[in-house]
C-alpha cells in the first residue's frame, strides 16, 4: 500500500476541501436535522485544528527575521496597511448585506498563518521568512482586527459580537494558541512534545475538512436562501486575489526584494485566515448565518487561486534572474 507524504496531502487539500462541501451540502439537504449536532462539532474541531496549526508556526525564527527587517516591514505594510484599503474598495463595490460585508471583512482582513508556508515553498518562495512572519502577522491581526471592523463597517459591532455569545469563540482560539506556544517551547527540552509538533503537521488538512463539512451541512439552508450572494464573494475573492498580486509586486519594487522574497511576499497578501475567524463568524447572532458561509467559499475561491498563483508567481511576477 503506498504511503502517502505530507506534501501530497498539501497539494491535493484542495480536493478534500472541496469533496467536504459537496459531501456537507447533501448531508445539510438530505437530513436538516443533523446541522445542529454537526455544528455542536465543528468547536471541539476547529480547536483541535488551531492547535495542529499554531505548533507548526516557529517562534524561534522571528528574532532572526528581525535581523533583516525589509521583507517584514513590506510584509506588515502590505498586510495591515494596503490590503486594507484594497478590501475597503472591494467591499464598497457589493450589495448593502451586512452579513456578507461582516463575513469578507473578517476574512479578507485577516492575513494566513497556515497553508501560506504550503504555497510559499510550493511557489518558490522564502520558507524561512515565512514561517518567520506568521506568528507576527498572527498577533498583529488579533489586535488591528476590532480596529477595522470598526472603521469599515456602519452598524453597531456591540449588538453583532455579544462577549456572551463571542466568549467561546475567544477561548477556542486563545487556548489552543497558549497550548501550541507551551509545546513549542517544551519541545527543546522533552522528547515527547518535539514529536507531538512533529505529528501534529499531518492534521491541518484533515481537521480542516471535517470543519468545512460541519459548516456546509449545517448551513446549506442558509446558502440555498442566498444562492445569489455566491457571485459576489467569487467577484470580492477574484478581484482580492488579483490586487494581492498587484501591490506584492509594487511593494517588492519599493523595497527592492530579491525574487524569492517577493515570492514569498505575493503568497503572504494573497492568503487568508478563514479559520480563525470562523469562531467568530459561527457566534454570531441568528440572521447572520450566511457570514461563516462566505469564509468558506471564499476560502476555497482562494485555494482555487493559490493553485493559479504557485504557476504565476515564480514564472510570470518574480522569475528567477
Amino acid at each position: 500500500m503506498p504511503v502517502v507524504s505530507h506534501a501530497a496531502l498539501e497539494r491535493h487539500q484542495v480536493w478534500w476541501y472541496l469533496g467536504a462541501v459537496a459531501l456537507g451540502a447533501v448531508v445539510g439537504l438530505t437530513w436538516p436535522a443533523s446541522s445542529q449536532p454537526l455544528e455542536a462539532l465543528v468547536w471541539p474541531t476547529l480547536g483541535l485544528l488551531l492547535y495542529a496549526t499554531f505548533t507548526q508556526m516557529n517562534l524561534s525564527a522571528v528574532p532572526r527575521s528581525l535581523r533583516d527587517p525589509r521583507f517584514l516591514i513590506a510584509a506588515l505594510v502590505g498586510n495591515f496597511v494596503l490590503m486594507p484599503a484594497v478590501v475597503f474598495g472591494i467591499v464598497a463595490l457589493l450589495p448593502s448585506d451586512e452579513a456578507l460585508v461582516l463575513g469578507l471583512l473578517l476574512v479578507l482582513l485577516a492575513p494566513c498563518t497556515d497553508w501560506f508556508i504550503t504555497f510559499t515553498s510550493l511557489g518558490g518562495g522564502d520558507a524561512e521568512r515565512a514561517s518567520a512572519l506568521t506568528p507576527v502577522a498572527l498577533f498583529a491581526q488579533l489586535g488591528l482586527l476590532p480596529l477595522y471592523l470598526l472603521l469599515f463597517t456602519n452598524f453597531d459591532l456591540g449588538a453583532v459580537f455579544e462577549f456572551r455569545a463571542v466568549w467561546p469563540a475567544i477561548l477556542v482560539l486563545a487556548a489552543p494558541l497558549a497550548a501550541a506556544v507551551f509545546t513549542e517551547v517544551g519541545s527543546r527540552k522533552h522528547y515527547s512534545l518535539a514529536e507531538i509538533r512533529a505529528g501534529a503537521k499531518w492534521f491541518p488538512v484533515p481537521l480542516l475538512t471535517v470543519v468545512i463539512l460541519c459548516v456546509a451541512a449545517s448551513h446549506i439552508g442558509a446558502l440555498s436562501d442566498n444562492l445569489g450572494l455566491v457571485r459576489w464573494v467569487a467577484l470580492a475573492g477574484g478581484l482580492f486575489l488579483i490586487s494581492a498580486l498587484v501591490m506584492a509586486k509594487l511593494v517588492s519594487l519599493a523595497a527592492r526584494l530579491p525574487a524569492h522574497q517577493g515570492r514569498t511576499l505575493a503568497f503572504a497578501l494573497g492568503t487568508r485566515n478563514s479559520f480563525i475567524v470562523l469562531p467568530f463568524a459561527l457566534s454570531l447572532p441568528p440572521g447572520w448565518e450566511i457570514a461563516a458561509v462566505v469564509i468558506v467559499i471564499q476560502s476555497l475561491i482562494e485555494l482555487v487561486g493559490m493553485i493559479v498563483y504557485v504557476r504565476f508567481v515564480p514564472a510570470v511576477l518574480f522569475p528567477a534572474h
